[in-house]
């Protein structure tokens, strides 16, 4: 395609909000116009199905549950006065904590809280790391924030490492739904520990986000934990951003949690209408359809030119790929759906994966990122009348550009600048753009049965360890390879499971000692 015709499809398909900061580019996707009024009645039923989901329908069937993320913003689509008076209360009580942390009336045992120690998994950490990231400013944050985002112990110890001395200054926020998240659960008795062994109560420093009734809030109602905020069962994870999930954290940290509700209130705004050609988010859907056949033949690789977008593939990973990837659609059938997210940053990605973007498989689609506003305050120039910005939208319309020729398609989203208000809008638009596709390839976003038979199976193992331990323990000093002890304990098929186990439990001298065979597999293990 030549440069006028290029020209004449940027115009026809860029879609510009200047109310909000954001534009959105699809005049790099080859579809023909035939394409879009061929989606125009499963659009429709897309968005039918979308307003039932905010008027309260029961939007997750396999749960029997609402879908309520929408009304967190605007508290006045929830389908009970109950449920919006819930929102605002917490909103309200999210800002009075906030206060009264950062002006010292709740402060921690050594004077005012001036760290933050969020502690989450998936949903409950992505979202809020993503934010601070994009949004916080070392000079000017009111706590500095940290993460337990997974059972890595190494990971447990080098975050403790840099509040080495400032637990009795750090606030913890534990973030469960149930309570019973291994991965949050292990976290907080890391840190409960840490606290102790620091001489300080951890419930005097802890606040819980969970669920009415949950293991977390029982918890925290007996050990007289500082605070305790609401999850509800009409949100998931990976879209309680805009909840105290997200709003909690970003709030202690000083970001304005009102601009980011109203950037989203605003984006949410635009992406109801049903005109699908002034939709961004049912543009971004058709795109992602048009882009893999409806099946997901093709990964969306998301490279946002700013470094401070840097964590947003990551937290589109789990909003994407927990929604749409599923083995069955809303009738049953098995489709194995799903759409493959990767990415980082531009330029760094130029010197790393843009090789194959642009010579090897074609086997993707990119969501370019740019952000019009370079920094704050005027820029030096590094080459006459040339800024490093510059040369940043320099290698960002050149990639686009490098790729197109050579047959990669692409979309591209253009903020103003990076602001709570465009946080939440580009928050909201994926978001949306999530259930409108959903609903395209009939799928529910908004369960994971996935992540659920990942935990069952991995509670298996553990307590398949506890037997392993208990029969080492029966038998003393006695050497054993890895096929015997399977078999003693009446599960010869899991061998491969219980050598893991034995080489993980001897590498950390956790009560097994192996001696060394000619083989991996002839190797013996005995009780220490």
């Amino acid at each position: 395609m030549r440069g006028e015709q290029l020209w004449a499809r940027f115009r026809k398909y860029y879609l510009d909000y200047p109310q909000i900061g954001f534009s959105l580019d699809i005049s790099r996707m080859n579809f023909p116009d035939a394409f879009l009024t061929s989606m125009q009645d499963r659009m429709t039923k897309a968005f039918e199905a979308m307003s039932a989901l905010e008027r309260g329908a029961i939007a997750n069937p396999d749960e029997n549950r609402m879908v309520g993320h929408y009304w967190l913003r605007n508290p006045k689509l929830a389908p009970s006065p109950e449920i919006r008076r819930e929102i605002e209360q917490t909103i309200d009580s999210i800002k009075a904590f906030a206060a009264e942390v950062q002006t010292a009336k709740v402060r921690g045992a050594r004077g005012a809280f001036k760290n933050l120690l969020v502690i989450g998994i998936g949903g409950s950490a992505l979202g809020p790391e993503f934010v601070a990231g994009a949004l916080g400013q070392p000079t000017r944050d009111q706590m500095k924030v940290f993460f337990f985002d997974n059972t890595d112990p190494d990971g447990f110890d080098r975050v403790l490492a840099q509040l080495e001395g400032e637990l009795g200054h750090t606030l913890c926020i534990v973030i469960s739904k149930s309570g019973g998240t291994k991965e949050t659960r292990n976290g907080m008795l890391e840190a409960k520990a840490a606290y102790e062994r620091a001489d300080l109560a951890f419930g005097d420093h802890a606040v819980a986000v969970t669920g009415a009734g949950s293991e977390l809030e029982q918890y925290a109602v007996k050990n007289r934990w500082i605070a305790r905020f609401p999850m509800w069962d009409w949100v998931g994870g990976r879209t309680s951003e805009t909840s105290a999930v997200g709003l909690l954290p970003a709030a202690l940290q000083g970001l304005d949690i009102d601009g980011i509700l109203a950037g989203a209130t605003a984006c949410d705004e635009i992406t109801r209408q049903p005109d699908m050609m002034r939709n961004p988010a049912a543009l971004l859907a058709l795109m992602w359809y048009y882009a893999g056949e409806g099946r997901g033949t093709r990964a969306m690789v998301v490279l946002p030119y700013k470094d401070r977008l840097e964590l947003f593939s990551r937290y589109l990973q789990q909003l994407v790929m927990e929604s749409l990837g599923k083995e069955k659609d809303l009738s049953g059938k098995v489709v194995h759906q799903g759409l493959t997210v990767y990415g980082n940053k531009g330029s760094t990605d130029q010197h790393a994966y843009i090789q194959q973007l642009r010579d090897g498989l074609n086997n993707f689609f990119v969501i370019f990122i740019q952000v019009l506003r370079d920094r704050e305050g005027d820029s030096m120039e590094v080459d006459p009348r040339t800024t490093s910005g510059d040369y940043l939208l320099g290698f960002l319309l050149g990639t686009r550009q490098a790729l197109y020729e050579s047959g990669r398609e692409s979309i591209k989203i253009t903020l103003k600048e990076v602001s709570p208000q465009t946080i939440g809008c580009l928050i909201a638009l994926f978001e949306r753009a999530v259930g409108l596709y959903a609903s395209i390839i009939n799928v529910n976003a908004y369960h994971q049965p996935g992540v659920e038979a990942g935990k069952k199976a991995a509670t298996a193992i553990v307590h398949l360890q506890s037997r392993l331990i208990e029969y080492f323990a029966k038998n003393p000093r006695k050497p054993f390879a890895v096929a015997d002890v399977a078999s003693a304990i009446g599960v010869p098929a899991d061998a491969e499971t219980i050598f893991h186990i034995c080489e993980h439990l001897s590498a950390n001298d956790r009560g097994l000692r192996k001696l060394s065979g000619k083989t991996p597999f002839e190797a013996k293990y005995q009780q220490q």
